[in-house]
């Protein structure tokens, strides 16, 4: 039986959470969200989402804190993350690069820059499965 890949949504921005979960439930994916790093957190321990795409910035935890403590929780660790970011505007090579190793050095299977094309992101978001 194929089943629904599972991704948690971890933005603080809600208008970016209802409009990019109807995105990706548009090409097949379930969505759970989340509002903080904490909340996320706490969902990913409870759902154990398939992936979870994780906002850099938010207040109280960022998304660093939130999955540097995902790796160092064994109910969790396994969970791939992957950053979601304005940071990091130009696209340059050399910049892709940088942040895919910070990434990856903090515990991260990847990042995606936000964009206003929600069908790029989605796209970007299939190459982790």
């Amino acid at each position: 039986m194929d089943k629904q890949s599972l991704i948690l949504l971890v933005d603080e921005d809600q208008n970016f959470r209802e409009i990019f979960t109807k995105e990706l439930e548009a090409s097949g994916f379930r969505v759970e969200t989340a509002q903080s790093g904490q909340e996320g957190i706490e969902k990913a321990k409870q759902l154990k989402p398939d992936l979870v795409l994780m906002d850099v910035k938010m207040p109280i935890m960022d998304g660093i804190e939130a999955s540097m403590k995902m790796k160092q929780d064994p109910e969790t660790s396994g969970i791939k993350v992957v950053f979601l970011t304005s940071l990091g505007v130009s696209g340059d090579e050399s910049e892709v690069e940088l942040n895919n190793k910070f990434s990856r050095d903090i515990g991260a299977n990847g990042y995606i820059k936000k964009t206003e094309d929600l069908s790029e992101i989605v796209s970007e978001v299939k190459n982790f499965f």
